[in-house]
């Protein structure tokens, strides 16, 4: 199961329940809009039986489109569907999927705006972790879009997205997708506005944000010590850097939670409106799976 869909069983079948109960009351939706149109006289069920026949069918298809990603034609040939229904169902499960996740209070907010509504979301934190992620596309054919989206630091086209964790390593931020080209502190800055981090909570950083402690004076930083330009770190500044990355890899551990989905590892083939949502969604199955631990 964990190699197939990233969840255990039990968790499989936790969310199964849940995800049947979805796929009932938006199908009702569906029928009653459809009613009202004109466009629709057979009864919810009616019509031919698909090849996905339960729920939990349904949940297991779209939970290892996300973790295997497979192209469509490999998507059908396993689950005897032809690629164009492999490619129907995925955009019509995709947001019962994160709807399910979405009320479980498992997904990530896209926005903080003030201290408020970050407390909303870390209720009593002391330690906040933020770190960039990115993940590989195809080459764009616009030679605009190509030079937005490159990555020095990756030597390939990616999108970008920044992450703030707490110490459990549930994911409670995740920015909207950015171009790889942009840097980690630029999209911060873009991000949050000064004041944000009270001095009460230390925020973990890697040394991609460099300068924070200028722009941000009255938050508390824990960042490495950079290397002076021609010397070398004391024995005491190297130990110190240890301690400090052996704290701060809480985040990686988080990302690395994110990227057991192969849908935010591997080379992204879909549109680029579905690349934020399969984001949000590889968040929200790691927060879930933290949560049923």
């Amino acid at each position: 199961m964990r190699a197939t869909t990233g969840l255990s069983a039990s968790e499989f079948n936790h969310l199964a329940t849940s995800f049947g109960q979805e796929i009932e009351k938006e199908g009702q939706i569906r029928y009653e809009s459809e009613v009202e149109q004109g466009n629709r006289e057979r009864k919810p069920g009616g019509g031919r039986i698909g090849n996905l026949r339960s729920s939990s069918e349904k949940l297991f298809f779209i939970l290892f489109y996300f973790k295997c990603y497979p192209t469509f034609d490999v998507l059908g040939l396993l689950f005897d569907l032809d690629r164009s229904n492999t490619c129907r169902n995925v955009q019509k499960l995709t947001p019962i999927l994160e709807n399910v996740l979405g009320k479980k209070m498992v997904l990530p907010s896209r926005k903080i705006n003030s201290l408020k509504e970050l407390l909303e979301i870390f209720p009593g934190v002391k330690d906040l972790f933020i770190d960039g992620t990115e993940r590989p596309l195809q080459r764009p054919k616009d030679k605009a879009k190509q030079k937005k989206n490159y990555s020095g630091k990756k030597k390939a086209h990616t999108r970008k997205n920044i992450v703030i964790t707490d110490k459990n390593k549930r994911i409670g931020f995740l920015c909207p997708p950015e171009e790889g080209k942009r840097h980690d502190y630029s999209i911060f800055k873009d991000l949050f506005p000064t004041g944000l981090f009270p001095e009460s909570i230390t925020i973990w950083l890697d040394m991609a944000f460099v300068g924070i402690d200028k722009d941000y004076p009255e938050a508390s930083v824990m960042m490495p010590k950079k290397k002076p330009r021609g010397g070398e770190l004391t024995d005491e500044e190297k130990a110190q850097n240890k301690a400090i990355s052996g704290i701060r890899v809480r985040v990686e551990h988080a990302i690395a939670g994110i990227k057991r989905l192969l849908i935010t590892t591997d080379k992204f083939r879909n549109k680029d409106s579905f690349s934020d949502k399969a984001m949000l969604i590889s968040c929200g199955l790691w927060n879930y799976h933290l949560k049923c631990r």
